[in-house]
């Protein structure tokens, strides 16, 4: 198989976060890359409908169960934010800020961001707590702070959400290995036998 890997997530999705500690080591079995690709659930809703799972009636108390559940499970440190869930505009714009310059920077930032976030109690609605989290692994802090509002990185962003539609994305992981599409950290089993056999 020579498809690639297309991992999209937002910032604010615990299983999205599940997601990013385990699939780079899924992939490297299979002696694939991934293609990292945050996108804001927020536009989803306002395209589709919907509300984020820990708002609805019974899913909510559910998911939250699960969430820390499924983080024992698979040995992951996880907590639930104080502030939860929040808007990751700047967090988005900050990776593909980075990405432009240093592909490898903005994989290590976003997990940076996400374990601060989930593990840290970092509230990423702020965008000095980004700006902190690039700058401790060597980012030009007053640089960063510039693309945060810079009209380029702006429509970059607007881009990538409108190209995660474009391509059926609905939640917080959705993975593609090639066109085959993989919604939810709990079908990180299914794409690691996916790659292994081929499909079915």
């Amino acid at each position: 198989m020579s498809e690639s890997i297309d991992f999209y997530f937002d910032f604010s999705s615990p299983y999205g976060y599940l997601a990013a500690e385990r699939i780079d080591g899924i992939a490297e079995r299979h002696g694939r890359t991934v293609a990292w690709r945050p996108f804001l659930l927020g536009a989803v809703f306002q395209k589709i409908g919907g509300s984020p799972l820990v708002d609805q009636p019974m899913k909510g108390p559910y998911s939250r169960h699960d969430m820390l559940r499924s983080a024992r499970l698979h040995g992951i440190a996880f907590s639930v934010p104080d502030n939860f869930p929040v808007n990751s505009i700047a967090a988005c714009r900050a990776f593909y800020w980075l990405a432009e310059s240093d592909a490898g920077a903005a994989h290590d930032l976003a997990l940076a961001l996400y374990r601060g976030y989930f593990t840290g109690n970092r509230d990423l609605s702020r965008p000095e707590t980004v700006v902190e989290a690039a700058q401790a692994l060597g980012v030009d802090g007053d640089a960063l702070v510039a693309a945060l509002q810079d009209q380029a990185v702006k429509d970059r962003l607007r881009v990538e959400n409108d190209q995660a539609l474009d391509r059926g994305v609905f939640g917080s992981p959705t993975v593609f290995v090639g066109d085959e599409m993989f919604w939810g950290h709990d079908r990180l089993e299914q794409i690691d036998r996916w790659l292994e056999t081929g499909g079915w």
